[in-house]
């Protein structure tokens, strides 16, 4: 079975999942939207993706920028048998009716309320449960990357309690109207939404979360403190644990990746289409286990993680694979993501 896909929204988000489908041989981009044109609308027209105008947008304004599109945004969801709604936040909301009206099964992005969706979806923690839902919610950046690591703390250890601080980069690269310019600025909801947001995919994972904003546009970086109900008699099974699993990352010091421009910079090496990191980013001397308490740091790339997760949203949906780790498998070895304890350094190719 070939899922025919499509993508509504073709910015931060979208252009990433739309390229990673256009990769997956189980899947065809049957296009994507754009309500203006604009230097992404080209790129779209550019690799070849179909071009639909969504929301209020005006299909004379797109020729009169010399971009043929196919269509309206219903015209495209005539044409699939899945929707990716990557539209700005608080949009999908008001997408789901025309959806429900059509009758084509969506995914969203973390920027909805859960209640929009069957599930909130994170494919190390509760693939399974999602196997044939017809409405998904890929979590936030923030979620998806605390939502990987307690999947596997808790399973392999359980957890007491948890406690993040997420240090939050202040805009995207490509964004010039955010801030803060110069400043540290605390998030005065407490605990922050982070945590609620985790526990609509790990229901009983005892988390909180508190939240700074930082003038950088790099990544997201976690300072977690656990409470381990069984801790391991040695640090290093911790980082064996995440060796186990897909999509992190761990540094050794003689790499001296010392913080965020380093990991970018990797990436850039490795030439990771658009610099992307989709791995939880984790530092061996940055793993430190103190009786039942562990303390680790782990680096979030927002632009990117939730990448490989719309790719196995869709794969549930439509059962084409049961088996979560299968699944991954075949999504990271299309986007050059290697497992854990690989060497770093390889190209994606069509999986």
């Amino acid at each position: 079975m070939v899922v025919r896909v499509a993508v509504n929204g073709y910015g931060t988000i979208g252009k990433r999942v739309a390229d990673a489908i256009a990769r997956q041989s189980d899947m065809e981009l049957v296009g994507v939207s754009k309500t203006r044109p604009s230097s992404e609308a080209r790129m779209a027209r550019d690799r070849g993706y179909p071009l639909y105008v969504a929301g209020e947008g005006k299909p004379e304004e797109f020729r009169a920028a010399g971009l043929e599109v196919s269509g309206t945004l219903s015209d495209l969801l005539s044409k699939c048998d899945v929707v990716v709604d990557c539209a700005p936040e608080k949009q999908g909301l008001a997408n789901k009716a025309l959806y429900d009206r059509v009758g084509v099964r969506a995914i969203w992005q973390g920027g909805e309320k859960a209640h929009i969706a069957e599930h909130s979806f994170n494919a190390l923690a509760n693939y399974r449960e999602c196997l044939g839902a017809h409405r998904l919610r890929v979590v936030s950046c923030n979620t998806t990357g605390i939502a990987r690591a307690g999947a596997i703390l808790q399973r392999a250890y359980g957890v007491e309690h948890w406690e993040v601080t997420v240090v939050r980069r202040a805009a995207d690269p490509g964004e010039s109207r955010k801030g803060p310019i110069n400043g540290i600025l605390p998030t005065f909801t407490l605990p922050s939404h982070h945590g609620p947001d985790v526990r609509t995919v790990l229901p009983d994972l005892p988390i909180a979360t508190t939240a700074v904003v930082v003038p950088t546009t790099l990544m997201h970086v976690h300072v977690n403190h656990v409470r381990l109900r069984d801790p391991p008699s040695q640090e290093e099974a911790i980082r064996e644990e995440f060796r186990k699993h897909p999509r992190f990352v761990l540094f050794q010091d003689w790499q001296h990746i010392e913080g965020t421009p380093q990991v970018i910079e990797w990436a850039r090496d490795l030439g990771r289409s658009r610099n992307d990191v989709m791995e939880n980013v984790l530092w061996s001397s940055g793993i430190r286990l103190e009786g039942k308490d562990l303390y680790f740091f782990q680096a979030i790339h927002q632009e990117s993680i939730v990448v490989p997760e719309n790719i196995d949203a869709i794969r549930a949906m439509f059962q084409l694979e049961t088996d979560p780790l299968v699944s991954m498998a075949r999504t990271d070895r299309s986007l050059g993501i290697l497992p854990t304890a690989a060497p770093q350094g390889s190209s994606p190719s069509r999986e």
